[in-house]
């Protein structure tokens, strides 16, 4: 492609159609693009302009960056860089990329081992895209590095997921703000395109406006409808957890081609995906937890169709392309009618119809609030940390930091990328800084957000009863002007999947969620930092000091027992006796440990002894429920209920912290005694104890307790609680 090619529209209109031919593999030649699709290409090409893409998924998005990328290396432009977030979308970008005759690579935290290799291919001219993960843009070496060199010699800047930028959006990450700075720093002239399926007008405004940092000039906005005439939208209401099993068992096989079953939490997708495979239907999980290599496997499996679904939590979400994928369920409803159609526009970009199922739950808003928690820190916290950072004077790692202020690592990291961006803190190599400049806490703002969340959660509520179009309603949210009734939807022409559940699948589904019992590892090492806040406990933990691994009832998370625990548990809830039923798993739990892998009744030579009394930990908030479980316990198996670890009386009105270990450890390490009688009894106990608490949301209180019942002569301890927060 010559100059003359860029100045005149019909030759590169032509030049940019036989790319894409290319890329969707058309031997024929006479794919077309989109006339939004060329009008961001002519603007990013020809005009050198700074564009914003909203359109919906599957409309074909990546073509523009791809086609741009083809059209501008030809004319001599440096390599294409792609912020991208996640790595199932890198995986098929590369993949798309080859199609068209691109040479793709990618930076992020699965390949460290290539990083060096691919930067000097980067610098050899040997590669036209670049791919790296938003948080490359504030790694140290790669900032001061990498990134002024890849800055000044980059051809086109490409931001994807773009609505991630926007903290008035329903997926704000820290690290994407990191690309003012990028921005700001380009040479004049270098185009940029930002793209996304879900951002309403007042995100959409906000991203423009980022855009125009250091371009002097405002961005090209291509807003399209949102409709996506493939999908058809349905709720079904059913009644429990155990009976959305048993239709997903029954229906699964109804349902076109493959697709998601998409659950909030990773716990739920390993339960769902257990049952299933029981049930005989070929399904594979994807979750935080899944290593990087199954991941890819499972990616690759449901590419082929060797599955039937992948049941997956939201770490399968933006960018994931298979054209043909026929459906998306969701058991459990998202927490943001956005972040819904996000999820839901994975299927049918490729064919005429599928199907999208919600299955709400009666735990979904258990599970919105707990992730509503960990929202910006209050004031307090935040001048906190910048006051321990000022007075370091040196940098702070994470682990080194999260001993001296109460949030956890994540929360902490996330608050940190924050302070970043204004400028309150710096990223260096050995931790974090302050920069010693102004610093203001929007509270407006923070409060605005936390409260757009409470809206977003009502208009899924609104969404699961609505009585009118399903998919005009998403449209709405996402300020979509051309918004109508789809006429697909199971609101505009009825029903089409009914809500019977055959008796052999709902048992087998009570069956599967009713099954007690969760392993709970023990602590083994002491957390980092703890010498400065005043404790002596280093390293790994005495194994002479350690409980025997434990075990609870359920997880909070779990769409079985967590359903029946989460009211007992709940902060609101009252103190009492604690149910039959309960008590009724509790034994199952027992007798299933007994015998299982390593317990006490397996018969194994290296079996630990019998239990042989029962020990409760003090609570202020459930006394009458922990006492009267291990009360409970002690009957059933016929031990005595040797005593409880109680509260020092100094320690009677401090407070446990629930944020980080270092914190929580210094806590409970002054917090707990044990009573000279329980001490004699430890002693004279022919065995280990049975250790007994409501809830282990982290394992130091256990791991505490258990320490001093081994110092206090405890032969060893096994942890019993009614549920892990996990």
């Amino acid at each position: 492609m010559t100059n003359a090619d860029v100045t005149d529209p019909a030759a590169l209109r032509a030049s940019a159609d036989s790319v894409l031919a290319r890329l969707v593999s058309d031997p024929t030649g006479t794919a077309r693009l989109r006339e939004d699709q060329w009008r961001a290409i002519e603007a990013l090409v020809a005009d050198k302009r700074r564009a914003l893409v909203v359109q919906r998924t599957g409309w074909g998005k990546s073509a523009v960056y791809f086609v741009a990328t083809s059209l501008l290396r030809e004319r001599g432009s440096g390599p294409t860089v792609i912020v991208s977030p996640l790595l199932a979308l890198m995986r098929n970008q590369v993949e798309a990329a080859a199609r068209a005759g691109i040479r793709a690579r990618t930076i992020n935290s699965s390949n460290t081992e290539d990083w060096d290799t691919v930067q000097a291919e980067v610098a050899a001219g040997e590669v036209d895209v670049l791919l790296v993960s938003p948080e490359r843009l504030n790694n140290p070496d790669f900032r001061d590095q990498v990134l002024p060199k890849l800055a000044a010699a980059t051809g086109l800047l490409v931001v994807d997921e773009a609505h991630c930028i926007s903290d008035w959006g329903h997926d704000f990450r820290p690290d994407y703000r990191r690309l003012r700075t990028m921005l700001a720093e380009l040479p004049a002239g270098v185009p940029v395109l930002a793209t996304t399926a879900t951002a309403n007008a007042r995100v959409t405004a906000d991203v423009a406006e980022q855009l125009g940092t250091g371009a002097g000039t405002d961005a090209l906005v291509l807003r399209g409808a949102l409709d996506r005439e493939s999908l058809s939208l349905s709720v079904l209401q059913l009644p429990d957890a155990a009976t959305r099993l048993a239709w997903l068992a029954d229906h699964l096989g109804e349902l076109p081609g493959s697709g998601i079953i998409y659950t909030l939490t990773v716990a739920a997708a390993e339960e769902v995906t257990a049952y299933l495979r029981q049930c005989g239907h070929t399904v594979a999980s994807y979750t935080g937890r899944t290593e990087n290599a199954d991941r890819q496997q499972a990616e690759e499996d449901l590419q082929a169709n060797r599955v039937k679904a992948l049941v997956a939590t939201s770490a399968l979400g933006m960018g994931f392309d298979k054209p043909d994928l026929g459906f998306v369920v969701h058991l459990g409803s998202p927490s943001s009618p956005i972040a819904y159609y996000q999820q839901v526009g994975r299927a049918g970009r490729g064919v005429k119809h599928a199907e999208v199922l919600l299955l709400p739950g009666r735990e979904d808003e258990a599970i919105w609030q707990y992730f509503a928690s960990v929202a910006f820190p209050p004031e307090e916290l935040v001048r906190r940390t910048l006051d321990v950072l000022a007075q370091a004077g040196r940098p702070l790692s994470l682990p080194a930091l999260e001993p001296l202020v109460e949030l956890r690592r994540t929360r902490l990291e996330t608050m940190l990328k924050v302070l970043d961006v204004d400028g309150a803190v710096r990223r260096v190599k050995g931790g974090w800084t302050t920069t010693g400049r102004p610093w203001s806490y929007d509270a407006e703002r923070y409060a605005w957000v936390a409260r757009q969340r409470e809206t977003e959660q009502q208009a899924m509520r609104d969404y699961a009863g609505s009585t009118n179009c399903r998919m005009e309603f998403l449209r709405r949210q996402l300020d979509d002007e051309e918004a109508a009734p789809c006429g697909r939807c199971d609101n505009c022409s009825g029903a089409r999947f009914s809500d019977k559940v055959s008796g052999a699948a709902l048992d087998a589904a009570r069956g599967e969620l009713g099954r007690p019992g969760v392993e709970v590892e023990p602590r083994k090492m002491w957390p980092t930092g703890l010498a400065a806040v005043g404790v002596s406990l280093k390293g790994r933990i005495p194994e002479g000091e350690q409980s025997f691994a434990g075990r609870a009832l359920g997880r909070l998370s779990d769409i079985g027992w967590g359903n029946r625990l989460r009211p007992i548990l709940a902060a609101q809830a009252p103190d009492g006796r604690v149910p039959d039923d309960v008590v009724t798993a509790v034994v199952t739990v027992l007798a299933d440990w007994a015998k299982g892998p390593g317990g006490w009744a397996s018969g194994a030579p290296e079996a630990p002894p019998r239990p042989v009394g029962v020990v409760t930990v003090a609570s202020r908030s459930r006394p009458e429920l922990v006492g009267s479980l291990g009360a409970r316990i002690a009957e059933v198996g016929r031990m005595p209920l040797l005593g409880t670890v109680e509260y020092a009386p100094e320690a009677m009105d401090t407070r446990i912290s629930r944020t980080n270990s270092a914190q929580r450890v210094r806590a409970l390490h002054a917090a707990f005694i044990v009573p000279p009688r329980l001490a004699e009894e430890l002693v004279s106990a022919d065995g280990p104890v049975l250790l007994v608490d409501d809830l282990s949301d982290s394992g130091w209180t256990l791991a505490v307790a258990a320490r001093l019942l081994r110092r206090s002569g405890a032969r060893g301890v096994f942890p019993l609680v009614l549920a892990v927060q996990t």
